[in-house]
């Protein structure tokens, strides 16, 4: 593990089922991503993808193996001591998961409920700070339904980062958009969590936006290795 890290795994092993019915899904995966670090992570479906970032996320629990976010170990870490952790994060999921019977402002407003060191009027200011950001300064009051695709995962992303978490974690953020608000939408998670110092961790099967992330990482049969389409060379952790 790296002093620094904002995650860092070691032999993390997972599973689904019991007996003969037992599926390994993640085998010996070793990784640490870096504070302001952009990563993502490619892959076939199946591969293994979408639960290590619930693993990451807290989202489940480890079996076996050691995983550290924001420097505590979540091997063992009881319900609420996930929830801390959680605390920090900003997820975006490839289906935007919006609330459709709130409005963009109050879908963003609600994410800041557990910060009840905020005023109301401070967390409002907040929203729509975050909103007029991601270019939807006009759209506050607009429900989901009325808002594209595109408008949609801004949205998700003004709600991911309105908490300015350290980790963001993000899968498939661009599987329903095409290519010009996929990149749109990865390039502004970019800009925004370079401002926020924030680390980003990429799920995607989109081949056009990786050269935004600063290293590349491919996830087959539950086992991380370098992905040689790499864009800017740098080799992966299980290689490094």
């Amino acid at each position: 593990m790296k002093p620094d890290s904002i995650v860092s795994i070691h032999q993390l092993n997972y599973a689904f089922g019991q007996g003969k019915l037992k599926r390994n899904v993640l085998s010996d995966i070793e990784m640490d991503l870096q504070p302001g670090e952009i990563a993502m992570i490619e892959g076939p479906s199946g591969s293994g993808k979408t639960t290590l970032l619930t693993l990451i996320g807290a989202l489940r629990s480890i079996q076996t193996g050691s995983l550290r976010v924001f420097g505590k170990e979540l091997l063992g870490a009881s319900y609420n001591e996930r929830v801390c952790v959680r605390r920090g994060i900003g997820y975006i999921f490839q289906s935007h998961n919006l609330l459709s019977f709130l409005t963009a402002k109050q879908n963003v407003w609600m994410s800041l409920q557990l910060h009840r060191e905020l005023s109301k009027t401070e967390a409002e200011t907040r929203a729509k700070s975050i909103l007029a950001a991601v270019g939807l300064g006009d759209r506050l009051h607009d429900y989901p339904d009325s808002l594209s695709g595109g408008q949609k995962q801004r949205v998700a992303i003004a709600r991911a980062l309105v908490n300015r978490p350290q980790l963001i974690l993000a899968d498939e953020p661009t599987a329903s958009l095409d290519s010009k608000s996929g990149r749109d939408v990865v390039e502004l998670m970019q800009q925004l969590a370079r401002e926020f110092g924030s680390s980003i961790l990429i799920v995607t099967h989109d081949a056009r936006i990786v050269d935004v992330a600063d290293r590349v990482l491919y996830l087959e049969d539950g086992r991380l290795t370098r992905d040689e389409k790499n864009p800017n060379g740098i080799p992966s952790d299980r290689e490094s």
